[in-house]
């Protein structure tokens, strides 16, 4: 791009600087927009990164369909993928008609996923699909649907540390990252920055006819000196505190230091690129806390409930053994050919059969004391004449006060 297309880019989207590192962003951005290849916009906040999708789109084949910019950092995540995808009719609670999300609106156009970078897992998957296939499933729904949308997104995260530490999909990330374009810092920018000082002071005049300030040659050195952590957007701040809360219209080195923080922790640019100032530690140990308490809640509940699983096994054991033998009574004393020594049989069956004068629990007291002394207090046997396991006879003795005998 020669730099009269260059310029009349400038003037188009009212973009100020001469910087080598924003002119070949936008020459990057100009070349890739007649393609359909997804792009992945780097750069801190604040350095302007929301321009280059607009760029993008309104040279590209898709200038007439539909552009949108969704900052993916602000959707709560338990709605994000219905704003993305859409959903049916009744999917959740709130959800009282269908809705096309994002991908169903936008189709054949643009759309700007800024914040890329604080996608859940979840949703990653489901948009790797759509970058790879074209093809999506709404919310609650069962029916593949289709897309025609060119993807831009945008992050101000080291996205190699946030894959290291399994915050991000790699697959996702190079599938994004097919034209990567660099935003520089402010910083970086040398002569822009007065540019851009002018630029808002000239815009603070107009706005509130207030008259424009301007900057001494040593106040022009310290505005690019600054570290500037907060980029255009910090500088933008400060011109327009310095506009109108400062008396004297020409600003000197000594008025900007009043108005710029000179406390060295946060003159310091924390750099995200380069992955190694950024911390999420306070972050994991917090959720690590919260995760570890639900699953301790977790196994507790699941202990209650095995062991009262357990109890109502053992319950319905010993009342179907119960009544099976109780129905076989009278067989049994009808049978004259029984043997003699089953006369104690008999007599256990003449004092279990008033169905008035017992509950169910007296029964199975009653036949686990037989048993034992059918066995002479071997439990095993017992258990196995019973038809119940040894732990269940032991849960049983226990449970009638037998154990101590």
């Amino acid at each position: 791009m020669n730099t009269t297309e260059l310029q009349k880019l400038k003037q188009r989207y009212n973009i100020v600087g001469n910087s080598k590192g924003l002119n070949r962003a936008l020459d990057i951005a100009l070349q890739v927009s007649s393609t359909d290849l997804s792009v992945l916009v780097i750069g801190e906040s604040g350095v302007g990164k929301e321009i280059i999708p607009r760029i993008i789109h309104d040279n590209s084949p898709r200038r007439r369909e539909k552009y949108f910019a969704i900052n993916c950092g602000s959707i709560p995540e338990g709605t994000i993928d219905s704003e993305l995808f859409g959903h049916e009719k009744g999917a959740f609670t709130s959800a009282i008609g269908e809705s096309e999300g994002y991908f169903g609106i936008a189709n054949k156009g643009t759309l700007f996923l800024d914040e890329v970078g604080e996608l859940p897992l979840a949703t990653q998957a489901r948009l790797l699909r759509v970058l790879e296939t074209g093809e999506y499933i709404r919310v609650g729904g069962q029916k593949i649907m289709k897309t025609d949308v060119r993807i831009v997104a945008a992050t101000n995260v080291n996205m190699q540390k946030a894959i290291s530490e399994g915050r991000f999909r790699e697959d996702l990330y190079y599938r994004l990252n097919t034209i990567p374009i660099q935003m520089p810092p402010l910083r970086e920018r040398g002569e822009d920055i007065i540019l851009l000082f002018r630029l808002f002071a000239m815009q603070m005049a107009e706005k509130f006819h207030l008259p424009r300030i301007t900057l001494t040659e040593a106040a022009k050195q310290c505005l690019m000196q600054y570290k500037w952590p907060g980029n255009i957007r910090q500088l933008k701040n400060i011109t327009e505190q310095m506009s109108v809360l400062s008396e004297q219209r020409e600003i000197d080195e000594e008025t900007i230091r009043q108005f710029i923080p000179q406390d060295i922790a946060t003159t310091q640019l924390t750099v995200i690129n380069s992955g190694d100032n950024h911390s999420y530690e306070s972050e994991r140990e917090t959720l690590y806390k919260i995760l570890n308490e639900l699953s301790g809640n977790v196994r507790d509940l699941r202990r209650e409930m095995n062991g009262l699983r357990q109890r109502i096994d053992d319950a319905s054991e010993i009342t179907s053994k119960a009544v099976e033998l109780r129905n076989a009574l009278p067989t049994i004393n009808n049978n004259a050919s029984t043997p003699q020594n089953s006369k104690v049989e008999y007599a256990e069956a003449e004092e279990i059969t008033d169905k008035d004068s017992l509950n169910i629990n007296d029964i199975g007291r009653q036949l686990i004391e037989k048993a034992l002394e059918r066995n002479n207090g071997n439990r095993k046997k017992a258990a196995q004449e019973l038809g119940i396991s040894d732990r269940t006879l032991y849960r049983k003795l226990k449970q009638y006060g037998l154990d101590k005998k």
